[in-house]
């Protein structure tokens, strides 16, 4: 049996990475969905990695210690990588607080020769607490967790991101907007 000589996709088909990092609160994964539902309108596939959703199954008995934070962060950028070189728009709202850990994904990415684009969802931790969407700022503040992201744990914030949004200053749909913009530069290249 042969096979069809492997083809390169055309710029249709080019799947890519969008990694929305931020501080918990920031808005990644309303801004993710909204991308998503802009995308799948296109009739492009589209996945949502959410970082909740893969706690809870890919990563499951992970806690938040800074090697758990790096294993969890490499096993969503391998799931991403592998889905975006075949042909998919993923989609990763996850707060990855480590410089070093999301650039060995980008490094993954760019070593498959999979594009990989990141978005600094730069909302300040002032209003992120007063958003407060799971209660984390809270239970921290009560000492209930301790370890939070950008509170009492470090958050290292992208020096070069490929685009920042400041969430706190626009709708959703207004930042989806940008994101999608960015990913259509990436289509037409």
């Amino acid at each position: 049996m042969t096979s069809a000589p492997e083809q390169d996709p055309t710029p249709d088909a080019r799947g890519a990475t969008v990694w929305l990092t931020g501080l918990p609160s920031a808005g990644k994964t309303t801004i993710a969905l909204a991308v998503a539902a802009l995308v799948r309108a296109e009739g492009r596939p589209v996945e949502v990695l959410d970082g909740d959703e893969i706690r809870g199954f890919l990563s499951a008995g992970l806690g938040f210690s800074r090697e758990d934070r790096r294993t969890n962060v490499t096993r969503i950028g391998f799931v991403a990588e592998l889905l975006a070189s075949h042909g998919v728009t993923v989609l990763v709202p996850v707060i990855a607080p480590y410089a070093d850990d999301r650039a060995a994904v980008r490094s993954r990415h760019d070593g498959h020769g999979t594009a990989y684009l990141e978005v600094h969802v730069a909302t300040p931790v002032e209003v992120c607490s007063a958003r407060d969407v799971k209660g984390l700022y809270a239970k921290q503040a009560a000492g209930v967790i301790s370890g939070l992201t950008g509170v009492d744990d470090p958050y290292e914030a992208p020096v070069a991101p490929e685009l920042r949004i400041e969430a706190h200053r626009e709708p959703a749909a207004e930042s989806a907007a940008a994101v999608h913009t960015l990913l259509a530069k990436r289509w037409t290249e």
